[in-house]
């Protein structure tokens, strides 16, 4: 029941309890009435008591007084003398003597006869009946008067709940207006009270929502080392430009970190990752200021400019400024190159697939023209293949003029009483001695089909550098890629090269990467086995990003294991690469297995290795690579 028709019934039965005291209490005051105007009429008729007459006679003589429903006089003996009037029972019923039923009926006996009457009750009842009258009416107004306030009441009520409702309805859609405190008085005040601290919590928590969800967008959509945005963003933003209706054009610049690699293996993750900063900075300061160029990291070492609304006539201030920036940073580098840049055009209907070969086949021909070089691919033409050629030529020349130098960097070791061997680095240059990036040089060689002939360039080298430096003690680690070594010509004339130099086969130990080795078990056990035939030793680098990592050096057998650096990575507070490291360390005793660390770069990552019983440590805390030896 609600509580609209709870009050209803509650007042209704308050006023007839009311109403029925008063009429209880003035049906009591009528009966005392009556009972007092029979006494009267008793002492009245004693006056009359020797009475002789006819009952007319009576009847005339007590009306002067009296106001009768009924007469009655028998005579004893004569009936003339009898006479009656009105009747015992009324034959039209007021409302009066509905509410108060009082007996005013008596009766009395004369020497000559019998007298009976009946007062009528209007004079006894009359003053009662209009108190009650009265009292039913206030009563009946105080009703009226107490609904109507009741129902104003509910409905000031009811608009403020309905308030209260709409407000938290609202709040499902983030709206956060002050509660109106004063629409929610009286006893809806703690409901007011609440929902306005609701709403601050609900607001603070949000805002506190909102606050992470920027930082985690801006972790997943803002490179956190150069503030640029990411690959996805660059993806949106390319989608956006190829796919606009309107006449859209201007100039996409791609700058390649091309030493990042080398920064990493020489100078220590932290150091590569200043050098990522430091170029994002290069490329900033380069922005011309009349345009706001759209900036994206789209991978590792790739960096991307939108030059809206520039052409590429345009944008040669740009990209002059851009290299003179990096020529700066060379210097303070003490390197020979930072960067290399390409540059094309684009338009609203470009293929954003040509277009992103386009800008990748000018990165590569800059790569090609050595330290800091841009070049530029104008026109959809189908010459985006001219950067695959350029690269094939500079791989050949490298490979004929054996353009290669080597740097050198020990593994020091640990637990353990052997020595390990130094791991030599090779760096390519091009005929007009400008340093070319390794990294791109070997992806280029495997793309191309040249990198068994690049490995059988670098081997050659290495046995030529060992036979002339007799200085050049001890083992030599030398990186050759997985995809000669899977090859069976390779190994053959490899196993042929070493077997006619024995000597410098048993101080050689080949790095392969793991990755590369599992495509072919068969093939990676075979190149093993045939190794160690001439003496010479194999160690599989990167070690423990495949998912069959267990099930290979089981199978495979390597004498060394190189974990990949980023096992290394504050590993002193990495449980999880403790536990793989420790596991990893145990299964490779049982198989007579040395296992290495790399990417050592603070003396807390080396403790912890030591404590793991790693076998050798290699990074940039322990050595750096030196000793530039050229084999020209």
């Amino acid at each position: 029941m609600g509580l609209s028709k709870s009050f209803h019934l509650v007042l209704l039965i308050v006023f007839g309890l009311l109403f029925y005291r008063i009429y209880t209490i003035e049906n009591n005051q009528v009966r005392i009435q009556g009972d007092a105007a029979r006494q009267h009429f008793a002492e009245y008729v004693e006056k009359y008591s020797y009475w002789t007459g006819n009952g007319d006679d009576l009847f005339k003589t007590f009306s002067r007084d009296y106001d009768f429903q009924f007469f009655q006089y028998v005579h004893n003996s004569d009936s003339i003398h009898n006479f009656t009037y009105g009747s015992l029972a009324k034959t039209n019923q007021s409302f009066a003597d509905t509410v108060f039923n009082i007996d005013l009926g008596y009766s009395f006996t004369f020497p000559d006869g019998r007298m009976q009457v009946k007062l009528n009750p209007i004079a006894a009842i009359e003053n009662s009946l209009y108190k009650l009258e009265q009292v039913t009416q206030l009563l009946i107004l105080a009703y009226v008067i107490l609904m109507l306030l009741f129902t104003i009441l509910i409905l000031v009520h009811k608009r403020r709940i309905k308030y209260a409702a709409q407000y938290i309805d609202n709040i499902s859609t983030l709206s956060f207006q002050a509660v109106e405190i004063s629409r929610l008085r009286g006893v809806l005040k703690p409901l007011g009270n609440a929902l306005e601290k609701c709403r601050s919590k609900l607001k603070e928590s949000l805002e506190i929502i909102r606050v992470e969800n920027e930082k985690l967008t801006k972790e997943a959509y803002q490179d956190p080392i150069t503030g640029f945005s990411t690959r996805h963003r660059f993806n949106a933003y390319l989608e956006k430009i190829t796919q606009s209706q309107k006449n859209l054009f201007g100039t996409l610049v791609v700058i390649k970190a091309s030493e990042l690699s080398n920064m990493n293996q020489l100078y220590g993750r932290i150091a590569g990752d200043n050098y990522l900063a430091k170029l994002s900075d290069c490329i900033r300061n380069a922005a011309p200021r009349q345009a706001k160029p759209e900036h994206f990291r789209i991978s590792s070492s790739d960096f991307a400019v939108f030059l809206d609304g520039v052409s590429i006539k345009e944008s040669t201030n740009y990209i002059e400024k851009l290299k003179q920036q990096f020529d700066d940073y060379t210097q303070s580098f003490q390197q020979d190159s930072v960067a290399h840049i390409g540059v094309v055009p684009y338009q609203s209907d470009n293929d954003p697939i040509t277009l992103l070969a386009m800008i990748d086949s000018a990165v590569s021909i800059a790569q090609t023209l050595g330290p800091n070089r841009y070049h530029y691919l104008e026109k959809f033409d189908g010459n985006e293949t001219f950067g695959d050629e350029h690269w094939k030529l500079t791989i050949n020349d490298i490979i004929n003029r054996r353009g290669v130098n080597f740097f050198q960097q020990p593994i020091l070791p640990c637990n353990t009483d052997n020595n390990l061997y130094r791991e030599l680095l090779a760096r390519f240059h091009n005929a007009e001695d400008k340093h070319l990036p390794t990294a791109s040089v070997i992806a280029m060689s495997e793309r191309y089909g040249l990198s068994i002939e690049l490995d059988k360039m670098i081997i050659t080298s290495t046995l030529q550098l060992m036979k002339e430096n007799p200085l050049l003690t001890g083992k030599l680690g030398v990186n050759i890629s997985a995809t000669s070594a899977l090859q069976a010509v390779f190994v053959y004339w490899l196993k042929e090269i070493l077997t006619h130099h024995r000597t410098e086969a048993s101080r050689l130990v080949f790095e392969v990467n793991e990755s590369g080795m599992q495509t072919n078990l068969a093939a990676s056990f075979n190149f093993v086995s045939e190794i160690h035939k001439v003496g010479a030793k194999v160690a599989v680098e990167r070690f423990g990003l495949g998912f069959t990592s267990f099930k290979f050096f089981r199978e495979v057998r390597p004498d060394y294991i190189k974990l990949d650096n980023s096992y290394s990575n504050s590993i002193e507070s990495d449980n999880n690469n403790k536990f793989f490291v420790r596991m990893i360390v145990d299964i490779a005793k049982r198989l007579n297995i040395l296992v290495l660390a790399t990417g050592v770069e603070r003396q807390d990552e080396k403790l912890t290795l030591e404590k793991l019983l790693v076998d050798g440590l290699q990074g940039y805390y322990i050595a750096k690579p030196d000793s530039v030896i050229n084999t020209d």
